[in-house]
């Protein structure tokens, strides 16, 4: 029996820590129906609109994907769509919602250096005001793409708005098109802290569970994760992780200081997705010792 690429992640043993992709802006727009493997571009979203967003990003640390209501999802064509713009940077964390009415309109409404070099979340963003999540999470469960996220992510989707829906605390749940990583499936976005999290104990939002913070790139991941597994922390929350030099990180937590060795290490063939020739690439492990 063929395994699906989540299960072979699994069978392998290949770490979540330092898979998140590098993004220090998300740009999250609503577009209900169906999508194909590319979402923006096959999707019922304007082809031009669709190619406008994904430019936007180019050559910068920012994502653009889609969402969309959890659960069944009606083919709207035409109708406002709400926009999720989250910075994820911890000295600079913002995230607003707003309602769009003008999806033509709305690449050029973005200027995405200026979202990336301001402090809090901007008055000028396009649309119409809607009341700021106190946290959103984000299930990739795109079958298109692969289908371990579809599979997978559903219902972890659904477990996750049943549990916002009970909790009352301003946290909403959206489906979404991409996150990358789909053989660390179910795995989800969560802002505006920017945390990634997957495989199968990804619902505890646990160290780990933890993928990475997508404001940090892969290495600086592993060594902010290193430190908190190290500390015994349950929960992943944002440490001051400074570049030394080639694979080697300081690491802050107030008064305490570590230092972090990163290598990496030849790893196991696995498929990146369902139905891929399997492949090796390299792991990420590090070594933490507390500077005194």
């Amino acid at each position: 029996m063929t395994l699906t690429c989540s299960a072979e992640r699994l069978a392998v043993g290949e770490p979540l820590a330092g898979s998140a992709p590098y993004a220090r802006l998300w740009v999250l727009l609503e577009q209900p129906g169906p999508w194909g493997r590319d979402a923006l571009r096959e999707s019922h979203l304007d082809a031009g609109v669709a190619d406008r967003l994904a430019a936007l990003v180019d050559g910068v640390p920012a994502r653009v994907g889609l969402i969309r209501s959890v659960g069944a999802h009606a083919d709207v064509t035409d109708g406002p769509r709400t926009l999720l713009v989250a910075r994820t940077d911890p000295d600079a964390s913002w995230f607003a919602a707003r309602r769009i009415h003008d999806l033509e309109a709305l690449p050029d409404a973005l200027d995405v250096d200026a979202l990336l070099s301001t402090q809090s979340a901007p008055a000028t963003l396009p649309g119409e005001p809607l009341p700021t999540p106190s946290r959103a999470f984000l299930v990739c469960t795109n079958a298109k793409r692969d289908q371990c996220c579809a599979v997978l992510g559903r219902p972890l989707a659904a477990q996750l708005a049943d549990r916002a829906a009970a909790a009352s605390d301003g946290s909403v749940v959206w489906e979404t098109s991409h996150t990358s990583g789909h053989r660390f499936a179910p795995t989800y976005l969560s802002l505006p802290d920017g945390y990634l999290f997957g495989g199968p104990d990804a619902d505890s939002g646990s160290v780990e569970a933890c993928r990475g913070r997508s404001s940090l790139r892969p290495a600086a991941q592993v060594a902010e994760l290193a430190v908190l597994r190290h500390l015994g922390a349950r929960m992943p929350r944002p440490l001051d992780v400074t570049d030394a030099d080639a694979g080697r990180f300081l690491v802050r937590d107030g008064s305490r200081s570590f230092s972090v060795t990163v290598n990496e290490k030849e790893g196991t063939e696995r498929p990146e997705s369902c139905g891929k020739t399997p492949v090796s690439s390299p792991w990420m492990v590090a070594s933490v010792q507390e500077v005194r």
